[in-house]
């Protein structure tokens, strides 16, 4: 069984480089990338091989509901893929980016810890240890997020602590209500248990985990702490924070938690719909006016957040297929524009796009790939972000709800305009740059690239054939969600 290596692996890490990596980040970055390299291959063969499987595993000898116990399903190993994905090539964009603020192996340290928190959240089947393993990587996080150690990013360190903190305690205090309602922590139990339970309790604890996930996920209007955090943090971390850890720790859990423990009752898909639409038009509004680049690509995320939002809120097969599309390839054309404003930023030392120009000149690699990115989060064919986008409108018009498709529509346009702005100024502006600070070595060109492919690839995961081997299970344990009960229970 290999789902317990999902955790242990990166622990493991964590712990060997804080043991035998000396005063450079040699043993540090040779250790992580031969973890990272296994999770990721782990999750492509958890996903290949049990795309329509469900398994449990029981950490000890006490049995459900007393013992601790892991799950593995399409949702699950699909998230895991995700994750693997965006930390292998942060691994290598931060080789060379993270050196010119030191050679120290805590980096390291601090980013395997970070993927195991964000892998413990997925594979756990219980609500106490899917909060336990949520904190070990929002402690990570805050770390990381101050790594550069300059004043505004500790100032942005400490928001997203104040803030995470308050939203950990609104989530303690719904588990708590669980709890006391069902007796178990395992969620598998609390589905089963939930008929029985009155709608107050139920409506209670869903508005405490939609305002508790909702921070995490930087939903409006939870979103106060992201800005700061995604752009002061370092390059690589803010692609985590953006591409998966919003989504690991926020998304993923109201997905597994209002689809397969609550049933998707309509009054909240309901407030998804109203909250994502918010999302998508507020954030992208409050990005097209920024000047500092992951600044703008920090609103841009809780825009992008508002998409998945509102195709689960429509909550057919159609608008979760599409919810589940653009969750990855968010990850992707995301992370992948992190990268590029870290590589300006190192190659020139600065993310203003006025003081930006012809960089499409000295910066090819960084400019190429900007655009694909560009062209993807806009909603351009025939890069993915087009196809999960357009899912989304249709599955909103076919639900009748024109007036959220006519949102979607809005807010991709004015996507659309923020990134020209973004390659008019940043990468074909009028100054004349002619050289360059820092130079882009091979390693973040290879992140780079491999994401700016990734964006082209993955839209074949909606053709006939491939889509019913990708998407089509995950869509399959989210919205059948009474079978995620009776198979971690086995019944």
């Amino acid at each position: 069984m290999i789902l317990p290596y999902f955790i242990i692996i990166p622990l493991l890490t964590t712990f060997l480089v804080t043991l035998i990596a000396g005063k450079k980040d040699n043993w540090a970055i040779v250790l992580s990338f031969i973890s990272v390299t296994s999770l990721l291959v782990l999750s492509l063969f958890a996903f290949i091989t049990m795309m329509n499987d469900t398994v449990s595993y029981e950490l000890s000898t006490w049995e459900i509901p007393y013992g601790i116990i892991l799950v593995m399903d399409a949702l699950t190993s699909f998230t895991l893929v995700m994750v693997s994905i965006i930390s292998f090539t942060s691994l290598i964009f931060s080789i060379q980016y993270i050196r010119h603020l030191s050679m120290n192996w805590r980096y390291y340290a601090l980013f395997m810890l970070l993927v195991t928190g964000m892998n413990g959240v997925i594979v756990t089947g219980d609500l106490f240890n899917l909060f336990v393993f949520m904190e070990i990587a929002l402690f990570s996080a805050f770390a990381l997020v101050a790594y550069g150690s300059k004043a505004e990013e500790y100032e942005a360190a400490f928001k997203y602590a104040v803030m995470g903190s308050v939203s950990s305690v609104i989530i303690l205090i719904g588990i708590a209500v669980i709890y006391s309602a069902t007796s178990t922590l395992t969620m598998a139990k609390i589905a089963e248990a939930i008929p029985d339970l009155s709608r107050e309790l139920v409506f209670w604890v869903g508005i405490l985990f939609i305002a508790g996930f909702g921070l995490k996920a930087a939903v409006m209007p939870f979103h106060t702490w992201l800005p700061d955090a995604h752009s002061s943090a370092p390059a690589p971390i803010s692609s985590m924070l953006s591409g998966v850890l919003i989504k690991a720790l926020g998304i993923y859990v109201l997905i597994r938690f209002f689809f397969n423990v609550l049933g998707a009752p309509q009054f909240f898909t309901q407030i998804f719909l109203v909250l994502g639409t918010v999302s998508i038009i507020a954030g992208v509004f409050l990005a097209i006016g920024q000047w500092d680049m992951k600044r703008l690509l920090a609103y841009h995320s809780i825009s992008q957040i508002g998409y998945i939002l509102l195709g689960l809120g429509i909550a057919t097969p159609l608008g979760i297929l599409g919810a589940v599309f653009h969750l990855f390839n968010h990850a992707i054309f995301k992370s992948l524009l992190f990268y590029n404003a870290g590589s300006v930023e190192l190659a020139i030392g600065t993310r203003d796009l006025r003081k930006m120009g012809n960089l499409n000149k000295i910066l090819p690699v960084t400019s190429q790939t900007s655009m694909i990115a560009s062209l993807s989060i806009s909603g351009i064919p025939p890069f993915n972000g087009f196809f999960s986008k357009l899912i989304i409108i249709i599955a909103a018009i076919q639900a009748g709800l024109p007036i959220y498709a006519v949102f979607a529509i809005a807010g991709s346009l004015l996507t659309l305009a923020s990134f020209m702005k973004v390659q008019r100024y940043g990468f074909r502006g009028e100054n004349m740059i002619d050289q360059v600070t820092n130079k882009i070595g091979w390693r973040m060109n290879s992140a780079m690239i491999i994401l700016a492919v990734l964006c082209l690839l993955t839209s074949l995961m909606i053709v006939p054939g491939i889509k019913e081997v990708t998407l089509d299970p995950v869509v399959k344990v989210i919205s059948e969600n009474s079978e995620y009960m009776q198979l971690v229970l086995g019944r």
